[in-house]
């Protein structure tokens, strides 16, 4: 009776661990796409900027002169702010000492847009826009590539006809507390439409085209080569294979979380629909996965993270000029089934 005592107790101890794991691994979050139903809509546009600062994220820009969309993750709320002093779009906006930098941009009807002359900046504090200092002449672009390290704003790629032609691989510093820039080392490839990042001591710049209206091939020309910069050497890394993009594409979103570089979203001459596909490159391991699709394609917008989540918000629907959304969706990090490095 004690044998069987025993094994019957065996028996109900592994049962309650069984079900104990079972139900940990059901509380774990899906790691999927999901559509958030927030009170209010923001102003449908693309080609426009998204940037979180803490809890709010703000949407900025796009063709036309719209108002700054401000949604708050924890009231899930849309809140209606000022617009800028011009249309603004094809720009990816920056944090700097809780200021938005706006470096890089376009103004102007297709496809004869012009780059904008000055950086922009937007204080949230007093919702206001002020234009701050000039950019070189000769180095203006947009649709160009934005980071900040070191309390430096690095600017990379982007074209200086509109959508004509005239893409570039150009690299500059921005100081923002003097307003000093500097010409850094071009980049192996030119590249538009595209977003760039940072993670540890590196800049990425993956996705984007070579965009050329006069050949009639601006859609086709996307570019297959990431591009990593090493901020520590100052200088362009070889590129490899490795940095071979998956899926190719421009107007895409990116964002770096831990050791993972995401790339979302985008258009391009292979499909009419924005592209759903989200690749990620682990600058640890080198290498390329899938990350669960978008529930809907979407180009000419931006990725944010506020707390354990990743949001995109608004873009097109298509490649092109539509249909402009208003849509959320967001990923939520607390199912990541795998990360190198940092991404909580």
């Amino acid at each position: 009776m004690k044998i069987t005592s025993l094994a019957l107790g065996n028996s109900v101890c592994i049962t309650l661990i069984l079900l104990s794991l079972a139900a940990c691994n059901s509380s774990k979050a899906p790691f999927a796409w999901e559509t958030v139903h927030a009170i209010g809509s923001p102003t449908a546009r693309h080609e426009a900027g998204l940037v979180a600062i803490e809890h709010n994220i703000f949407l900025m820009g796009g063709r036309r002169v719209n108002p700054t969309d401000v949604y708050d993750t924890k009231t899930q709320r849309w809140t209606r702010k000022s617009a800028p002093p011009f249309e603004l779009h094809h720009f990816q906006p920056v944090v700097w000492q809780g200021k938005i930098y706006i470096l890089g941009a376009m103004t102007g009807q297709w496809p004869n847009e012009v780059p904008v002359k000055h950086v922009i900046i937007y204080d949230p504090l007093t919702d206001q826009f002020t234009i701050g200092d000039p950019i070189p002449t000769h180095r203006l672009r947009g649709a160009a590539g934005a980071v900040v390290y070191r309390d430096k704003i690095y600017l990379i790629g982007g074209i200086t006809r509109g959508h004509m032609g005239g893409y570039q691989p150009w690299f500059d510093e921005y100081d923002p507390k003097d307003g000093q820039w500097r010409e850094l080392d071009n980049a192996p490839h030119a590249r538009d439409h595209f977003q760039a990042v940072t993670a540890e001591h590196y800049l990425f710049a993956f996705a984007g085209r070579t965009t050329s209206k006069e050949t009639d091939q601006d859609m086709s020309l996307t570019v297959k080569y990431g591009n990593v910069y090493n901020f520590e050497q100052q200088q362009w890394l070889a590129v490899t294979e490795r940095e071979a993009l998956p899926n190719l594409r421009a107007g895409n979103s990116a964002i770096a979380i831990g050791s993972n570089v995401i790339i979302a979203g985008g258009e391009s001459a292979s499909q009419v629909p924005a592209h759903t596909e989200v690749d990620v490159y682990d600058v640890v391991t080198k290498t390329w996965r899938a990350w669960p699709s978008n529930l809907e394609g979407r180009h000419g917008t931006g990725l944010v993270k506020v707390g354990e989540y990743v949001y995109t918000i608004s873009g097109s629907g298509n490649r092109g000029g539509g249909p402009e959304l208003t849509t959320i969706e967001r990923l939520n990090l607390a199912g990541l089934p795998f990360c190198s490095v940092g991404c909580k």
